[in-house]
């Protein structure tokens, strides 16, 4: 291949384009755009543009390749209606059956392009070839319009995906580029600025972009902890989403916010069938959920299993969207019906002891190190809290809620150790954690709130922290803490801890951990965002609407705004 020279590539945030270019020696300037289009969400675009330096003859290849896993795969030329400029429309088209054929998948793309100085043509059924003449100094402009659509989403994916090439082909590309741009303005009415610290408004931005690229309003559909960036995790949803990414979503975009935990709220049914799987009542979410809200673990692991703080977390992502937004219809009609069934499941699942206390016993907590062991502290913590917000809820829905509700929710084991710092679990003693555990009582749990217990934990548990093979979020969650305690350079330094180790080149993607290399993780992005939002910015939510606790910015911070929170689009400020 001959060398290229000026090879640039760049990331717009803002517009969501992804553009390269290039210099071929004495033949050409060559530049494109990539853009996965937001308001066609099955849809993509690229846009090709080519400078003669010379006397040249140009082609530009589409071909289609099918990733493994996928079988009975064909590729198929199909002619199209003739284009408004007079050139016949020539679609290339492949089809396949994913891997245990659940659904079969379209994906169908076409060149767009002026027919008077360019010509297409096919070869072989699986290529399309767009050709043609440039003198020097004279530029050629085309797009390539693709789409993937699949059974799972359209009783006809075939027709679906040539619809839509189709349909960009005749309303052109500036009209459609126009929209996407529209979209991502309004989503950029949830920012944040930073003023002092070029690094973390980068930080800040690219972890925004990265949330918003991987959800959309309406879907009813949540983010994987890799979002759209690879298969890693099948695309399974976990505490991943409730936790991490739906927080931040909360503060700056309900619509998003709203789609995420309609997921949940779409997959009841099958938590109930869990309950009945396991011997238990009300629902029982699972740990890895597929598409149909089923356990999706591998069999290797035993999160699958034991891992049932994701059935709290849920009713917790539920009561902030109250808190949110106040919307008592919801409430009743979506939010209750959930949080009751969630409640159901923590009163069958919780132990009375001699004392009256109450145990949950074998589980994996956060820190998925210490399997089957009994009274985790996150996972009592966070069923408290389920407990509580459900009795809270009932109220609101104008029900009373079982009594035997609040005697759990009061008398669930949370111990100290003898140095008074918070147990992680019974019979802990000083081992390597993989992530926060203990420490989320204080944040986002809110049950730990005084500050020396904080700082107690905090100091303790630092030092147990697996740095090298443990998630991002725990650093994320010890900034919070400690800008909330008044300690700006410790806040500051957990905050760097967070993404500095695991970002990876070009374009500082975030690695789950510091020692892999399977960005994007869609988890650490929101923990990054918590930082900033629920740390440094000081904000919370609560049965009343958002709340701004005393904070500290680090000394070279100027000035931290929050933008267009909350329903009100309001902006919360933090300054020196």
């Amino acid at each position: 291949m001959q060398s290229v020279s000026n090879w640039k590539q760049s990331l717009d945030l803002k517009k969501a384009v992804h553009t390269t270019s290039f210099i071929i020696p004495g033949k050409a300037e060559i530049k494109y755009n990539i853009t996965a289009l937001r308001n066609l969400p099955y849809s993509g675009l690229i846009e090709v543009e080519i400078k003669a330096l010379d006397h040249i003859q140009i082609q530009g290849l589409n071909t289609m390749d099918v990733p493994d896993g996928y079988n009975d795969i064909k590729k198929r030329i199909v002619s199209a209606n003739v284009g408004l400029d007079g050139g016949k429309e020539i679609i290339l088209q492949t089809e396949a059956w994913s891997s245990h054929k659940a659904h079969q998948v379209f994906a169908s793309s076409e060149f767009i392009f002026d027919h008077k100085k360019l010509t297409i043509r096919s070869e072989d059924q699986n290529k399309n070839v767009i050709e043609g003449t440039l003198k020097k100094g004279e530029t050629a402009k085309f797009s390539l319009v693709g789409s993937v659509c699949t059974s799972r989403d359209f009783n006809d994916p075939k027709s679906e995906s040539e619809r839509q090439v189709i349909y960009v082909s005749y309303l052109g590309t500036k009209r459609i580029l126009k929209e996407h741009f529209a979209l991502w303005e309004d989503l950029w009415k949830g920012d944040i600025e930073i003023e002092g610290d070029d690094e973390a408004q980068l930080v800040a931005r690219s972890a925004l972009f990265n949330l918003y690229s991987n959800a959309l309003e309406n879907s009813r559909l949540s983010i994987s902890p890799m979002g759209l960036s690879g298969t890693f995790y099948s695309g399974h949803i976990f505490w991943d989403s409730e936790i991490w990414m739906y927080p931040p979503m909360l503060f700056l975009n309900q619509g998003i916010a709203k789609s995420m935990i309609d997921y949940r709220t779409d997959r009841l049914k099958a938590a109930e069938n869990r309950t009945l799987t396991y011997g238990y009542k009300g629902a029982m979410f699972p740990w890895e959920s597929d598409d149909k809200g089923e356990e999706a673990t591998p069999i290797n692991a035993l999160t699958g299993q034991f891992e049932h703080h994701i059935t709290a977390d849920i009713a917790i992502a539920f009561w902030n969207y109250f808190g949110m937004t106040q919307d008592k219809d919801w409430m009743v009609k979506e939010a209750y019906p959930v949080m009751e069934k969630i409640a159901e499941f923590w009163t069958s699942r919780a132990v009375k002891n001699p004392d009256g206390s109450y145990s949950i016993r074998y589980v994996i907590g956060a820190d998925e190190y210490a399997e089957g062991v009994d009274d985790n502290a996150y996972t009592n913590a966070a069923a408290k809290k389920a407990l509580e917000y459900a009795t809270l809820a009932a109220g609101i829905c104008g029900k009373t809620a079982p009594k035997i509700w609040k005697q759990i929710s009061d008398n669930l084991v949370i111990s100290k150790m003898s140095n008074g710092v918070t147990q992680e679990y019974q019979g802990y003693k000083g081992e390597m954690i993989k992530q926060g555990d203990a420490n989320l009582l204080a944040y986002p749990l809110g049950i730990i709130t005084d500050p020396q217990q904080i700082k107690k934990d905090l100091e303790y548990y630092s030092a147990k922290v697996d740095k090298d093979h443990g998630p991002a979020m725990t650093f994320s969650v010890f900034a919070v803490q400690y800008a909330r305690l008044g300690e700006a350079e410790k806040a500051y330094s957990y905050f760097k801890k967070a993404y500095q180790p695991n970002q990876r080149p070009p374009f500082g993607v975030l690695a789950e951990t510091p020692s892999s290399s399977n960005p994007y993780f869609m988890t650490g992005a929101g923990g990054i965002l918590q930082a900033f939002i629920n740390g440094f910015g000081g904000l919370d939510i609560t049965e009343k609407g958002i709340i701004q606790h005393k904070t500290v910015l680090p000394k070279h911070w100027k000035k931290l705004t929050i933008k267009g929170v909350g329903p009100e689009r309001k902006d919360f400020i933090v300054s020196q």
